[in-house]
């Protein structure tokens, strides 16, 4: 088991930034790839950001590139992801997940990862 706790989230204008941090405990955190999802008011939730066990390959959304990074330190069993440039479009709850180690940075599809957190809030105003 993994538990995953998300916190940062909060109320930004529009062109600020704000870094969420997601912490996990249970099972080894270095032996899972983690992502980043959002799922904004009456939409379906998608996919944001993952990283490989290592921090040494990551992959984002289109939506985000260049905007979001996500990054992870496994001596804390902390995963963030830091968000600027950040627009109403990115309001939603996001949430942080653990997948097996072996989809490296490749895991997009939720049924790809094995353990949730509960949500942060991000809202963002114009």
């Amino acid at each position: 088991q993994v538990q995953l706790v998300e916190s940062g989230g909060g109320l930004v204008q529009a062109g600020g930034s704000l870094r969420l941090s997601c912490a996990a405990s249970g099972r080894t955190f270095s032996a899972y790839s983690m992502g980043w999802f959002r799922q904004a008011p009456g939409k379906e939730r998608e996919f944001v950001a993952t990283i490989s066990w290592s921090g040494g390959s990551t992959y984002y959304a289109d939506s985000v590139k260049g905007r979001f990074t996500i990054s992870r330190d496994n001596t804390k069993n902390t995963v963030y992801l830091q968000m600027n440039s950040l627009n109403p479009e990115d309001t939603a709850v996001y949430y942080c997940a653990a997948a097996a180690s072996w989809y490296g940075s490749s895991a997009k599809r939720e049924s790809e990862y094995r353990y949730w957190g509960q949500g942060t809030q991000v809202t963002v105003s114009s």
